[in-house]
C-alpha cells in the first residue's frame, strides 16, 4: 500500500487503530494472566512456607518480583498504546535508501511494531531514522547509523493533525510543512502545563536535542525560543539513546522554583519517561550548608532589590557575581596554603618532630582539601615518633591530636570566608548578622570554601545535570556546580530576562568556568505575535532576535484615573475571560506586595495568586510577579501597576520585559499617573493613545 491520497492515508490510519487495540487486548490478557499466576505463587507460599527453606523463601520471593515487575511493564506498555491510540504518528517520509526500495517511515511520540512481526509501523521520534523528517526535505538525505550513515533520497514527506483517533488534516510536502504546522500549533490557547514539541521540532532545534557528544551544552536563547522545552527532549533523547545506562533516577533537574517544576512535569511523561528529580538551588545550599546557617533566598534577594535602591547592597551583589571575584577566591585559596599553616617543631616525650617534616607532609597532602589534611598529619607524625622507638601514650596522642590543627591560622570555614574579605582590603563587602544570616550572595561563596577547604561528597549517582535559568546564577555557582556534579551538563537561559542585573551570567561566562562546553544560541521566538516582540523589544531591545510571522492583536496600553478604576477595569476583563476562546490569563505584577494587593481586589472563583510559596502551576485567571513568572506562557496577559513610580530601575526594566515577553496571543498593559519612561518612549513614537475604554 502506498498511501498515496488522503483516503489511502485515512483507510492506514483506521488499519493502526485495528492494530494498536488488539495488542491493547494481548497486553490485558497477559496481564490477567501475571496477576493470576501471581496470586498463585503467593498463594503457594503461604500454604507451604513452613517447609520451606531460607533458599526457598529467597528464590520465591525474587520470583513474585519479576512477576511483579513485568506487570508493571505491561502495564506501561498498555498505556503508551491507548495514548498512540490518540495520537498514532504525526509525520511520514518516504526514503529510498541508495541501492535499495522505497519504504515508508511514519513517525510518533512512540515506537510501535506488527503484533507477531519484527517490523516497525510507527517510529519513535528519537530513532536515528526518524532525524530525517528534522533535518531534510525533499531529495538527499541520510541518518546516522552505530555501523555508518546511510544515504538516499526522500520522495514524499507528510504531516498530520490527529487529535482523538480522527484525522484533521494532513499537509503535503510541496509546502513549508513545519512552519505551515507550527503556525496552527502556536495560533492555539495554551494549556496548564507546558507540552511536548514533537511535531514541530525545528532543524536547529534538532541538532541540540540529539547532540550526543557535548559534556557541557549551554543554549542561550531568546523569550520564547522553546529553550526549556528542547532541553526537556533533549533529556528525553539522551535516555532513549543511552538507555542501557542512564535512567530517569540519574537526571538531576535544577528548576527556579516549584511552580516552574510543576509546569514542565508534564513534558517528559508524555515522551513516555519517568519523572526526573527536581531541586531549587536554595534547596541545594540548605542541604549543602548542612542547615548550619540560615541564608536570604535569590527570591528575597530580588525582592529587596526591588524594593529600593540599596547602593552598598548592589555592591556586594555586582563584586561577588565577577568572574574577579571567583579568581580572588581562588588566590586566597592557595595564599593560605602557603602561609596559613604556621608550623613549629613538636615536642613528644623524648622525641623532637621537625617543623620541616611537618610541612613537607603537610604539602604532601596538597590533592586534599586543606581542614581534612590535619588528621593524615597527625598520623604521620604518630609514625615518625614511633620509628624513632617511642611508644605513644594516650596522653602524647592528644597532644599532637591538639597541636596539629592548632598551627593554622583558624579552625573553621566561616572563619577563613570572614578573613578572605580582610585579605583583599574590603571587609565592608561581607555581612552577616549575630544569627548566622548569610546574604544570597555569600552562599554558594561559602560553599565554594567548604569545598576547597573541608571538601564535600560529589552527586555521583546523577549521570546528567540541567540547569534552567542559567543567567540567575553566578560564577560561583558554576564552580561551585563544577565540582559537585561530574557528570554531563545542559545548562540553558537567556541573558535578557534575568531578575538580577547585578549578578546576570551569559553563554560567555559560563564558558569561563566550562571551557569545554558546546554553545548554542537560539534566535527565532515562537510565544509571542510579531506585535507583542516588538512591543518587548522596546523596552529591551536585542537585533538578533528573529520574531516568527505570526500577527494578532497590537499591545494595549491603557491610563486610569488612580489604581482603584485600574483594578475595577481588570476585575472587569476576568468576569468576560471565560467566554472567550483563551484559557490562561497571567496578570503579572513587579513585587509580590503588588500581587498580594491586586488578588484581594480581584479573588474569585478562578483567579489564583502564585507566590514563592506555591508548588503547583494552576489554569485560569494567575496572579503573580514576573520573578516568579519567568518561563511561564499565557494566552493573555495584564501588565498592571506600570506607571513611573513602579517601574524606574535597570532591576525594573528587566522585570518589565519578562511580564510582558510572557504573552502568547494579547498583552494589556495598565497605568494610573505617568506612565514609565521604559513604554512612554515608544508611545510617543507609535503615536500609541491608549485609554481605559480600549483597554476592555
Amino acid at each position: 500500500m502506498s498511501n498515496i491520497s488522503e483516503q489511502e492515508e485515512r483507510e492506514f490510519l483506521a488499519e493502526i487503530k485495528e492494530k494498536l487495540m488488539l495488542a491493547i487486548r494481548r497486553i490485558d490478557d497477559a496481564v490477567k494472566q501475571f496477576s493470576g499466576e501471581l496470586r498463585e505463587k503467593k498463594q503457594y507460599i503461604h500454604e507451604h512456607q513452613s517447609g520451606m527453606d531460607e533458599a526457598d523463601m529467597v528464590a520465591a520471593g525474587q520470583s513474585i518480583n519479576r512477576m511483579a515487575f513485568t506487570g508493571e511493564a505491561a502495564v506501561a506498555r498498555k498505556q503508551k498504546l491507548i495514548k498512540l491510540g490518540q495520537s498514532p504518528y504525526f509525520g511520514r517520509i518516504d526514503f529510498i535508501p541508495k541501492g535499495s526500495e522505497r519504504s515508508m517511515v511514519y513517525i510518533g511520540i512512540y515506537s510501535f511494531a506488527n503484533p507477531g512481526q519484527r517490523m516497525n509501523l510507527i517510529y519513535d521520534w528519537r530513532a536515528p531514522i526518524s532525524s530525517l523528517f528534522y533535518d531534510f526535505e525533499l531529495g538527499e538525505a541520510s541518518y546516522p547509523t552505530p555501523s555508518g550513515n546511510i544515504h538516499g533520497n526522500i520522495a514524499l514527506k507528510r504531516q498530520y493533525k490527529i487529535r482523538d483517533g480522527h484525522l484533521e488534516f494532513m499537509i503535503e510536502n510541496d509546502v513549508n510543512i513545519h512552519d505551515d504546522i507550527l503556525q496552527k500549533e502556536l495560533a492555539n490557547s495554551s494549556d496548564d502545563k507546558m507540552k511536548n514539541i514533537v511535531a514541530t521540532i525545528q532543524r536547529d532545534q534538532n541538532a541540540v536535542i540529539r547532540n550526543e557528544t557535548a559534556p557541557v551544552m549551554v543554549i542561550q536563547g531568546v523569550a520564547g525560543s522553546g529553550k526549556t522545552s528542547i532541553a526537556l527532549h533533549r533529556i528525553a533523547f539522551l535516555l532513549y539513546r543511552f538507555r542501557d545506562s542512564i535512567a530517569a533516577k540519574d537526571i538531576l533537574i535544577i528548576s527556579p522554583n516549584k511552580v516552574f517544576a510543576d509546569y514542565i512535569s508534564n513534558v517528559l511523561p508524555e515522551l513516555g519517561e519517568e519523572h526526573i528529580p527536581e531541586r531549587g538551588m536554595d534547596e541545594l545550599a540548605n542541604d549543602l550548608l548542612e542547615k548550619k546557617y540560615r541564608f536570604q533566598t535569590f527570591f528575597e534577594q530580588v525582592a529587596t532589590l526591588l524594593d529600593g535602591k540599596d547602593l552598598a547592597f548592589i555592591e556586594r551583589i555586582r563584586f561577588k557575581s565577577s568572574v574577579d571575584f571567583l579568581s580572588k577566591l581562588n588566590q586566597y585559596l592557595i595564599y593560605i596554603e602557603n602561609n596559613y599553616f604556621r608550623v613549629s617543631q613538636l615536642q613528644v616525650g623524648q622525641t623532637l618532630v621537625p617543623a620541616s617534616f611537618i610541612l613537607e607532609k603537610f604539602m604532601a597532602y596538597h590533592r586534599v582539601p586543606i581542614l581534612k589534611r590535619f588528621p593524615l598529619v597527625v598520623k604521620e607524625i604518630q609514625s615518625y615518633v614511633s620509628l624513632k622507638g617511642h611508644k605513644l601514650s594516650g596522653q602524647q596522642k592528644a597532644k599532637i591530636w591538639e597541636a596539629v590543627p592548632h598551627m593554622f591560622r583558624f579552625g573553621n570555614v566561616l572563619d577563613l570566608y570572614t578573613d578572605f574579605y580582610r585579605w583583599i582590603g574590603k571587609p565592608e563587602l561581607f555581612r552577616i548578622d549575630h544569627r548566622l544570616t548569610l546574604e544570597y550572595a555569600d552562599v554558594f561563596a561559602l560553599i565554594y570554601f567548604r569545598i576547597r577547604l573541608e571538601g564535600l561528597t560529589t552527586y555521583t549517582h546523577v549521570k546528567h545535570l540541567l540547569v534552567d535559568e542559567m543567567q540567575d546564577y553566578t560564577p560561583v555557582h558554576y564552580a561551585v556546580l563544577s565540582k559537585l556534579f561530574l557528570c554531563r551538563k545542559t545548562i540553558l537561559g537567556d541573558v535578557s530576562q534575568t531578575v538580577n542585573p547585578y549578578s546576570a551570567s551569559s553563554a560567555e561566562t559560563i564558558e569561563g568556568v566550562f571551557p569545554q562546553a558546546y554553545v548554542v544560541r537560539l534566535y527565532r521566538s515562537y510565544r509571542s505575535t510579531l506585535e507583542i516582540t516588538a512591543f518587548a523589544q522596546r523596552i529591551i531591545p536585542n537585533s538578533a532576535i528573529i520574531p516568527m510571522e505570526r500577527h494578532g492583536q497590537e499591545p494595549i496600553v491603557a491610563r486610569f484615573i488612580n489604581s482603584s478604576e485600574e483594578l475595577a477595569a481588570i476585575k472587569q476583563l476576568i468576569n468576560t475571560f471565560p467566554k472567550s476562546q483563551n484559557q490562561s490569563l497571567g496578570i503579572i505584577c513587579k513585587t509580590q506586595r503588588q500581587a498580594a494587593y491586586a488578588y484581594d481586589a480581584l479573588k474569585g472563583s478562578g483567579v489564583h495568586l502564585l507566590t514563592s510559596d506555591s508548588a503547583a502551576f494552576e489554569e485560569g485567571v494567575i496572579i503573580t510577579t514576573a520573578h516568579l513568572a519567568k518561563g511561564l506562557e499565557f494566552d493573555e496577559v495584564i501588565v498592571p501597576f506600570a506607571s513611573a513610580d513602579t517601574y524606574r530601575t535597570e532591576t525594573d526594566k528587566q522585570m518589565l520585559y519578562i511580564a510582558c515577553t510572557r504573552a502568547m496571543h494579547l498583552l494589556r498593559v495598565t497605568y494610573s499617573g505617568d506612565l514609565t519612561e521604559f513604554l512612554s518612549a515608544r508611545r510617543k513614537t507609535s503615536g500609541e493613545q491608549g485609554s481605559d475604554e480600549s483597554f476592555l
